[in-house]
């Protein structure tokens, strides 16, 4: 459903941030004040599981009442059709709102930090064992492309990263036998050059008119056992199994209600601090931001300074109260960028380049003083809803980052002003 996973890193330990946990796109008949109403809904009840880790999060009580108010958790909207000619409702919740709104029913909420699942997944149909892989750029199709985009599609709409690996191992048939046979020793050696917090073994069968899948993990504890699910689809599998591993995930790292708050906080990583002045003149900076309630040093490690910061409102408020000051220039790993060697993408996206724009319009107050909250009436472009970006951090900073409610912000530190051409500051 969004492109989303299916590719392969360098480096065995990371922290990944999940961009888009907060936006939804669903179908509406219309754009009359209850159509949009009831799409909000639908948007918010999706953002609300993904957010909480768990689909019980819908028979909670209270939760009927915040999704009949699901406006005013709205941050923007935009109505257009498709090219079937299908209104499709895209919208973007406020995080902190969706998080405090979670907690006052006493939901759980996980952060947009995520560990990411290795998954070597072995597919056997009518005696042939295939090892689902990541596409190669101009490959033809294969029988692993039905599995590779059911699962694709389970982990975006959960929105827990998963990763395959590259199709260098497709041919291994004795790495494909230790997958099957749930062995780790094999797969644990052809890991260590992919980057992933857990390693998932899965083998995928199917009995008569049912299939099923089996699976174990190596990594961060999760190594219980076997478990397994089954389903009459491979998309229904691949759902249930995601279902599974999102929700063992939020078991462990989601966030209490109780420790939700009533000031969010973000940790913020300068690079670049090489003196105390460089450490005062930063801190100076933030603290005289609108949004900005308190700063503290949280670590200091070689020029690498992390920063705990308190917010009113919204984190894109935040960012973009910090984007005024050129001191602070935002590092690659904190701009989402789409995965490279992502496949296309179907539901979730408008696909239509001359789709028509319906309507659009903005609502919430999370805007910085002086501007104008808009939402782009242009054509639908092509970009997933779902991006994440590895965060450049080691084993006890990612596990800080998998327990904090709001992505790391990275920084570098330019202590020097910057000049125009002109002359001028």
């Amino acid at each position: 459903m969004f492109s989303f996973l299916l590719v392969g890193f360098s480096a065995p330990v990371t922290a990944v941030t999940v961009s888009g946990l907060y936006s939804a796109k669903v179908p509406v008949e219309g754009s009359s004040p209850g159509q949009l109403a009831q799409g909000y809904a639908d948007g918010l009840s999706q953002v609300f599981i993904r957010v909480s880790g768990t689909r019980e999060v819908l028979a909670m009580e209270g939760v009927d009442a915040l999704l009949s108010e699901a406006e005013s958790l709205l941050l923007s909207y935009q109505v257009a059709r498709d090219e079937s000619g299908q209104s499709v409702l895209s919208m973007s919740f406020g995080a902190v709102g969706v998080n405090r709104a979670l907690a006052s029913i006493n939901a759980p909420v996980w952060g947009a930090n995520r560990p990411l699942t290795l998954a070597w997944i072995a597919a056997e149909d009518r005696g042939s064992r295939t090892l689902v892989t990541r596409p190669e750029a101009g490959a033809a199709a294969e029988s692993a492309d039905t599995w590779r985009a059911a699962f694709d599609e389970a982990a975006g709409k959960r929105g827990l990263p998963v990763a395959l690996p590259p199709s260098d191992f497709g041919a291994d048939r004795e790495l494909l036998s230790d997958i099957w046979g749930q062995f780790i020793g094999r797969v644990k050696s052809a890991s260590e050059d992919l980057d992933h917090d857990v390693l998932a073994l899965v083998r995928v069968s199917r009995t008569g008119g049912q299939w099923r899948a089996g699976w174990v993990f190596d990594g961060m504890a999760m190594n219980t056992g076997e478990e397994s699910v089954t389903a009459q689809t491979p998309e229904a599998l691949a759902e249930a199994v995601i279902n599974r591993w999102a929700e063992l995930y939020a078991s462990r790292y989601a966030v209490a209600a109780s420790e939700v708050g009533d000031s969010p906080q973000v940790d913020i990583v300068l690079r670049g601090v090489t003196s105390l002045e460089d450490y005062a003149r930063a801190n100076k900076v933030l603290e005289g931001l609108t949004p900005v309630v308190r700063v503290g040093a949280h670590r200091v490690r070689d020029e690498q300074l992390t920063l705990r910061v308190a917010f009113s409102g919204e984190l894109d408020q935040l960012r973009e109260y910090i984007a005024l000051d050129p001191r602070f220039v935002p590092m690659d790993s904190d701009v989402p960028a789409e995965r490279p060697g992502a496949g296309p993408t179907t539901e979730g996206r408008l696909t239509s380049s001359d789709a028509k724009t319906e309507a659009a319009t903005g609502s919430g107050e999370t805007q910085p003083e002086g501007s104008d909250q808009q939402t782009s009436v242009a054509e639908p472009e092509e970009t997933s809803q779902f991006t994440y970006q590895p965060v450049p951090v080691d084993e006890e900073e990612a596990q800080e980052a998998f327990e904090s409610l709001y992505q790391v912000l990275y920084y570098r530190w330019q202590p020097s002003s910057v000049i125009g051409s002109d002359g001028g500051e």
